[in-house]
């Protein structure tokens, strides 16, 4: 048995146009874009009647992607819940990156929540984690040759 790689990542959001905005604004591109419901769509994700719309947003010369899922039903009752850095769960993703400067500060005219500014990492990276919509946190890394 042999693990081929990672597919995608999904990620649940309740405003989608946002959600796919930022990512765009960010430098990912669309990879596809659908709606799914029905009975196959239930049982795939252990819930009744699920109805999603779906956004695949990937760079252009990765196979990895990020699968942002809005779900018109059911609904989660608890609405958006902000994590921090150490809370349980998958809590950030993180992309290397070209010129970090120039992307946190385009982040930054976005308004996009910058909550550690540029730190280098011994002599190896240039780090900065931001938080998009809905409480998506991004680690920036950018490699230091």
């Amino acid at each position: 048995m042999k693990i081929q790689r990672i597919d995608h990542v999904g990620v649940i959001v309740n405003d989608l146009s946002a959600a796919k905005e930022f990512f765009l604004d960010f430098g990912l591109e669309v990879k596809g874009e659908r709606e799914m419901e029905g009975d196959l769509m239930g049982y795939a994700v252990g819930l009744n009647d699920a109805k999603v719309a779906c956004v695949g947003l990937g760079t252009k010369d990765s196979q990895t992607w990020i699968e942002l899922i809005k779900f018109y039903s059911p609904s989660d009752e608890k609405d958006v819940q902000q994590t921090f850095a150490n809370t349980l769960g998958i809590r950030h993703i993180a992309f290397s990156v070209e010129d970090i400067e120039a992307l946190v500060a385009k982040l930054k005219k976005k308004g996009t929540e910058i909550f550690s500014e540029i730190k280098q990492y011994k002599e190896s990276y240039k780090l900065c984690y931001v938080r998009g919509p809905e409480g998506i946190i991004l680690e920036l890394a950018e490699e230091i040759k």
